[in-house]
């Protein structure tokens, strides 16, 4: 067993105390029975059974634990998440659109005892023998609704087919699914947490707002209501992957500091989008309903519905990115001239009206550069602090959010300071280590 308290981990993650959620889940989890959760979008399931699962860890260095997601962002999320308890447990992650080798070869030097998977990779390493699966003895599937929405269900299955010595089922949802998965469940035995108050998805500490386009075509609407907001961050949801590059080229031509994301994007240029709205590179974030499940992006202050939701759950679901945990956040419905606020939408909203002229559009605080090594040459965010420190003149306060990779890294920094940076470091070593250092594109 882990021998790392509930208290320590909260303690490094800056977090007081758990929800009534986490704390029910938790303990309910002790008990051994398999179980079903069901809570809204950013209530924090992720920690809620991952602080338990890691109690049940033991100190063998074979996998004991699988977490099939059902995409690339939540397993990445959710790997970031466990790393950050600071257990020093091994996890990592494993999906598609990067070589199966590649993932093959971290676990045989990691070997780790928490894998997070798409089911396609998943069941690709356990048909080929990657992994040890004789001591896997928790299933967990997050977002288990979606991926049955995603057609996952036979190759779910098949997961589960190759995990001989299961003793644990968990199931996490944002949505009441009809039922459990007949391939999960054995006898059905399931204890449900059922935290989904139909009536209060929507926090009250979100503000909702119409937004009236005098033009069919509300791209004019939708650049002036950005230019309104600021510096605050802005998630704006699209129907459609055409409308999401046509909404982005647009906002870009207009100088506004962008960027975009949808499923048929490359998952590199996918991650450093999110990555350049997450840590404040810029501040509107045009998406499919892709970002409305997911993605742990926080503070994210508007929520913008270009396309009126679908349906209620798409409703629910994308509103859910803002007023997370005790913040509050606001939500924009921008209607042309005939359209209407669909029925499921109860709440009374208010016309956003500005008075006085549109100001120009804001520019982000930070600026993302591009350092072209990272674990694999041995650098890590103490030696990015200190060479930008020492070589590149700033200040602690000027340098923001850092994220390594094996071959790179990313780094935020102050924009006002992104010329006399990049003139300061400019063929400069980084650990004895040449490297190029350059403004993300």
């Amino acid at each position: 067993m882990s021998n790392i308290s509930i208290k320590e981990i909260l303690w490094k993650l800056n977090i007081d105390s758990l929800t009534a959620m986490q704390q029910t889940v938790v303990e309910e989890y002790r008990k051994g029975k398999d179980m079903v959760l069901l809570s809204p979008t950013g209530t924090g399931k992720t920690l809620a059974y991952l602080l338990p699962l890691i109690q049940s860890l033991t100190d063998s260095g074979v996998p004991q634990a699988v977490v099939l997601v059902p995409s690339r962002e939540l397993a990445l999320q959710i790997e970031q998440v466990f790393k950050a308890m600071g257990t020093g447990i091994p996890v990592m992650s494993c999906y598609g659109g990067r070589p199966a080798m590649d993932e093959h070869r971290t676990m045989k030097n990691l070997n780790p005892r928490v894998i997070i998977a798409t089911p396609g990779r998943m069941n690709d390493h356990l048909e080929k023998g990657n992994i040890d699966a004789s001591h896997i003895h928790t299933f967990i599937i997050d977002e288990f609704d979606k991926c049955l929405e995603m057609g996952f269900q036979e190759e779910m299955a098949q997961v589960m087919e190759q995990l001989p010595a299961l003793k644990r089922r968990f199931l996490l949802s944002a949505t009441d699914a009809p039922a459990i998965p007949r391939f999960v469940s054995i006898n059905n035995d399931f204890l449900k947490l059922d935290f989904l108050d139909k009536e209060e998805q929507i926090s009250d500490r979100i503000k909702v707002y119409t937004v009236h386009s005098p033009e069919k075509d509300k791209l004019g609407s939708l650049f002036r209501l950005l230019c309104c907001m600021g510096n605050q961050s802005s998630l704006v949801f699209v129907n459609y992957r055409e409308s999401v590059e046509r909404v982005y080229r647009y906002l870009i031509n207009e100088g506004v500091a962008c960027e975009m994301f949808h499923g048929g994007m490359e998952q590199k240029d996918r991650e450093r989008a999110l990555y350049k709205f997450s840590n404040g590179s810029c501040n509107v974030f045009v998406s499919t309903d892709l970002a409305a499940r997911g993605l742990d992006i926080p503070d994210i202050d508007s929520i913008i519905h270009y396309h009126l939701p679908l349906n209620e759950e798409a409703y629910i679901h994308r509103n859910g990115r803002t007023a997370r945990w005790d913040a509050s956040g606001s939500v924009y419905m921008i209607l042309g001239p005939e359209e209407y606020m669909p029925e499921f939408i109860r709440q009374e909203p208010e016309e956003f009206v500005w008075e006085g002229s549109v100001p120009a559009p804001a520019q982000p605080k930070w600026v993302t550069l591009y350092i072209g090594k990272g674990k694999k040459d041995k650098i890590n965010k103490v030696d990015i602090v200190g060479f930008l420190s020492k070589v590149g003149g700033l200040s602690k306060d000027e340098i923001g959010r850092i994220d390594v990779k094996e071959h790179y890294a990313f780094v935020a920094i102050w924009r006002r300071k992104l010329k006399a940076t990049l003139a300061a470091v400019s063929g400069q070593k980084i650990k004895g280590i040449k490297t190029i250092i350059e403004k993300t594109k």
